[in-house]
Formats: C-alpha cells, structure tokens, sequence
C-alpha cells in the first residue's frame, strides 16, 4: 500500500499508529478465517475463538480511530471518515463470515454432533465444559498478551516523547544562553558607545574653547598693532 500523505500531516500521528495497528489485526484476522474451513473440532474451536478476540481487538481500535479523529484537523477528516467507513465494512464482512463459520455445528463438534442427540446431555458433557474452560483460559491469555504488547508499544512511544522533549528543551536552554551572550554584548557595546559620545563631547568642547581663546589672542594682536601704528603717527 502506497503512503497516504496525509499520514505525515501534523495532529495525525496517533491515528495513523491506531490504523497501523487495526491493519495489522486485520491481517491476521483474515489468515484466522482463511484457514478455520479447514478445521474440525477442538482446533476449529480454537480457531474461532482466536478470530473472535482479533475482531473484539479490531472493533476497540477502530473506535479509538473514530474517537481520536475529532483531534484531527478538520481539513483531514473528509479522507479520514471514507477510510473509516472502509474499515467498518471489511469489520461487518469479517463478522458475517465468522458467523457463517460458528454455525456450522457439525464441522465445530466433528463426529460427535448429532441434530438429534441421545440421552440429553449424556457423556462427554464434563469433557465439553472443561474444553471450554481451557479455551476461555488460552483465549484470555492470548487477549493479555496482546494488551501487553500495547502497553509496551505505548510505553515506547512514551519513552521517545519524553526524549524528544528533553531534547528540546536542551536547545531551548542552548538557545537562550546564546541570546542572553548576545544581550551582554549589546550591553556592553552600549556603554563603549556612550563613552566614545562623552569623549567627543568633551574634545568638541576644548575645540570651541580652544577656537574663542585663539579668537580673543589675534583680537588682541590687532588692536596692539593699531595702537602702535596710531602712536607713530600722532
């Protein structure tokens, strides 16, 4: 199967992984049907057993899809509620099909069924239920295993999360200590500017007093010599 682009859209990434998930359950639900025709008796039931958890598994996990699809943006969910109905369909079919299977009786009990059986529940009835008890017990041993395996799956994801946003925050920390260095120096270079503005206010100042004392000693200068050229000529 080719990838769905929306898979990489952002706010989908739990429901892709619930649908991987449901594919996977799919799958093996099909093989379960696929091959229980060809069984009789103990292995036929065992068999059915087995495809009914797989199918409870995919009704849970197609209904975490339908709850986790109201996160989705809602740009996605016109694609989203067509692969639903999809998925809804192969569920009705795979359950229709196993009930066809459960109610051939004669394949589920083997040599022992009959349409009309003597005696009631005449011998091997104990047998029955203590088949059945082993049966519940393999079933809800097989049901905890799959649970098991989700919570390591989740646990997993958990994991990568919180790896994930502790690298995160490393950067966000490399981050900030890398501005706050560059704030010390605009600090820094602030103050250098401002004592290169005091600097040059202080050389214009004796520029300009310099200039009014210069002004005041050539005024001087003129005026002596006036006097001079006016004595010698009185």
């Amino acid at each position: 199967m080719s990838t769905n682009p929306l898979d990489t859209e952002p706010g989908t990434e739990l429901f892709h992984s619930y649908e991987a998930e449901l594919k996977l359950v799919l799958a093996d639900l099909q093989q379960k049907l696929d091959l229980t025709p060809d069984l009789t008796g103990e292995p036929r039931k065992a068999a059915l057993s087995t495809a009914d958890l797989a199918l409870s598994e995919a009704s849970d996990l197609l209904s975490q899809m339908q709850l986790e699809k109201q996160n989705v943006p809602s740009a996605h969910r016109t694609k989203l509620n067509q692969r639903l109905r999809n998925y809804t369909s192969d569920l009705d079919s795979a359950k229709r099909r196993l009930r066809t299977l459960a109610s051939d009786r004669g394949a589920l009990f083997g040599s022992r069924y009959q349409d009309e059986p003597e005696g009631g529940a005449g011998a091997g009835g104990p047998s029955d239920v203590q088949l059945e008890q082993r049966q519940q017990l393999l079933s809800g041993t097989d049901r905890l295993d799959r649970s098991t395996q989700r919570l390591r799956a989740s646990q997993a994801l958990a994991n990568e999360t919180e790896s994930v946003g502790a690298s995160t925050l490393a950067d966000l920390h490399r981050q900030r200590e890398t501005i706050q260095g560059v704030n010390d120096r605009l600090l820094e270079s602030e103050t250098y500017v401002d004592r290169s503005v005091k600097t040059l206010r202080g050389m214009a100042r004796r520029m300009a007093t310099n200039r009014i004392i210069t002004i005041a000693i050539i005024t001087i200068l003129v005026l002596l010599i006036f006097a001079v050229i006016f004595s010698k000529f009185r």
